[in-house]
């Protein structure tokens, strides 16, 4: 099946992360839904060609939920198999490429992740029965009925953007994106995809950008790792070793540059 992306964005600085996942899912055609700033990011991002992929841009009129942006990319879709992910979201672990893969060839019905959190209040929450099935999805529920949000990566098959004009604006006049998975469930098609085993991290608020950040840069020091899209590309085979480098080059000075300049020879050495 194609997979194209939704990629509502919020914050400029986070959006190559979510790209990253995209580009791990195996999926190369964006549609960027931006606020009335769009062309910042068309100046930061371009077309996606440098890596492999082609990105779109539509503006969002006014912020009406998360699910508008499939009435937005009604067109881009044009009846194929879909991924949204937020802009605000990192997700990271072992493994996490083939749970990607995974959904993202889900033929039939929505895919969405379920994670263990603290703060379960402000998310899409989602009940299990003793079977591990899902009972119930909630949106920012005062009482939660479990500890597991729904993170804001979504795959759905061809009918969403149909369902999506089906449901109706929530009393706080937005388009959730619970209530598409609602839709789904009703109609026992929803799969919860285990995170267990993978961190997500929200940076919707101060605190929560802080402490990814940190995250971030604990993992790099420690474990030598780089969340570098460009490396992405290139191990997937979008671009090629000398694109590789053309992108490395104006980078050195920061020390990215440097790492994608010898990724090629390390990873040759840890083949021999």
């Amino acid at each position: 099946s194609v997979s194209k992306q939704l990629l509502p964005v919020y914050n400029k600085p986070m959006i190559y992360y979510p790209l990253s996942v995209l580009l791990l899912a195996g999926i190369r055609e964006v549609l960027i839904t931006t606020p009335d700033d769009g062309w910042q990011f068309r100046k930061l991002l371009g077309d996606g060609s440098q890596w492999g992929c082609s990105f779109e841009y539509i503006t969002q009129p006014k912020p009406e939920g998360i699910a508008q942006a499939f009435l937005l990319a009604a067109d881009f879709i044009q009846g194929s198999h879909s991924c949204l992910i937020l802009g605000d979201n990192i997700f990271f672990g072992n493994g996490l490429e083939d749970l990607l893969i995974s959904a993202r060839e889900q033929e039939e019905g929505a895919t969405v992740f379920g994670y263990h959190v603290s703060d379960p209040e402000r998310y899409g929450v989602v009940e299990f029965d003793q079977d591990m099935k899902v009972r119930s999805l909630e949106e920012k529920p005062q009482h939660p009925k479990s500890s597991y949000a729904v993170a804001g990566l979504y795959f759905y098959d061809q009918d969403v953007v149909d369902i999506t004009r089906e449901i109706k604006p929530s009393p706080r006049g937005e388009l959730e994106i619970t209530d598409v998975n609602k839709a789904y469930l009703d109609a026992g098609k929803l799969h919860v995809a285990d995170g267990a085993r993978h961190r997500v991290l929200d940076t919707g608020t101060h605190d929560s950008l802080m402490a990814a950040g940190t995250f971030v840069q604990a993992i790099e020091t420690r474990q030598g790792l780089k969340f570098l899209i460009e490396e992405i590309a290139w191990r997937k085979g979008y671009i090629s070793t000398e694109q590789l480098m053309k992108l490395a080059a104006p980078l050195q000075k920061s020390g990215y540059g440097d790492y994608l300049m010898t990724l090629p020879e390390r990873v040759a050495e840890s083949w021999k």
